[in-house]
């Protein structure tokens, strides 16, 4: 029996870099190809819908607004499920791509017991992308713990260089959604990723509910895609554009909340105290602290449901 595996790619007014991608994606084994398009405004939209009538397996899904990348996973995991019932899907942004015959070693991997899966992630000049390097949550290793505790840090819990030379599969809790691989039944049983979290955080909230659920995820790095992404400014402290603050902080600490559970209460202190000393690397530092501030102010209200259009407006210094 065949296995049918779809790929969903959110995209927002990145023309050409999305153009790369779907070259790329021409050339994979996959049934379909779902786009979302987050209302773009640089010709993508259309662009996208005359492509779609050359292309059989181009499905194009507008969203009725920009949700973000959550809200584009979570509106193209459902397409995919209600209209392919694939047995695997496989998700990443329209900045990243899979690399020549990627959705091929997947497929032909041994996947017996393993209910989600995440490739090797990397830059274009073939340095690892460090935001997709996944990871183990330390909060459920205690060696792992004690090793990001007393100075490892970040290299404590996620996965090392070896590992991407390893010949077979690693065992992981966390991974981003580039190169993300699960199965149709596991979407069925741990649902959809959560929308309203527009964007970071969704991808290891999901994996980490999908651990929960008893899931088993697998870091196979002879499957390889690229990422051709930037996040942060020349200085690795500041956030360009400065409204991805407020994300990265909101939905940060529903992160650790999961990961860690009542050791979060513990570590909370210590991240909010390094975050609002972060306010001395920009030169204005008040559109920062109040976008922390609006960000700790929902985290703790679990409150998801401010306008994009507003958060910009405290970024700009107008709220």
């Amino acid at each position: 029996m065949t296995t049918s595996l779809v790929a969903v790619m959110v995209t927002y007014n990145r023309l050409s870099q999305l153009k790369v991608g779907l070259e790329a994606l021409s050339r994979q084994d996959c049934e379909a190809i779902v786009v979302v398009d987050n209302c773009s405004t640089d010709g993508t939209r259309e662009w996208l819908l005359e492509e779609a009538r050359h292309q059989e397996r181009l499905d194009v899904v507008l969203a009725p607004r920009n949700l973000g990348g959550a809200g584009g996973f979570e509106l193209g995991f459902r397409h995919a499920m209600d209209r392919y019932r694939p047995d695997w899907l496989v998700c990443f942004d329209d900045d990243a791509y899979p690399q020549p015959g990627a959705f091929r070693a997947f497929l032909d991997s041994d996947l017996d017991g393993v209910d989600a899966a995440a490739a090797a992630v990397y830059f274009p000049n073939g340095d690892i992308c460090e935001m997709n390097r996944p990871a183990l949550n330390p909060f459920w290793h205690g060696r792992l713990f004690l090793k990001t505790v007393f100075g490892k840090g970040r290299q404590g819990f996620h996965l090392d260089n070896g590992d991407y030379r390893a010949s077979g599969p690693v065992e992981i809790d966390s991974t981003s959604f580039v190169g993300f691989f699960i199965r149709g039944g596991m979407v069925e049983r741990v649902g959809l990723p959560e929308g309203r979290l527009f964007i970071y955080g969704d991808d290891v909230l999901y994996a980490l509910n999908v651990r929960r659920q008893g899931g088993r995820i697998a870091f196979l790095p002879w499957v390889r895609f690229t990422h051709d992404c930037a996040t942060f400014s020349t200085h690795e402290r500041t956030f360009e554009p400065l409204w991805k603050a407020y994300y990265t902080y909101r939905n940060g600490l529903r992160v650790y909340h999961a990961a860690a559970g009542w050791l979060f209460w513990l570590f909370l202190p210590f991240k909010v105290t390094r975050w609002l000393i972060n306010a001395r690397y920009y030169q204005d530092s008040r559109p920062y602290l109040r976008l922390t501030l609006a960000a700790l102010r929902d985290a703790a209200t679990r409150c998801y449901d401010r306008p994009h259009e507003a958060v910009m407006r405290m970024a700009r210094g107008e709220d």
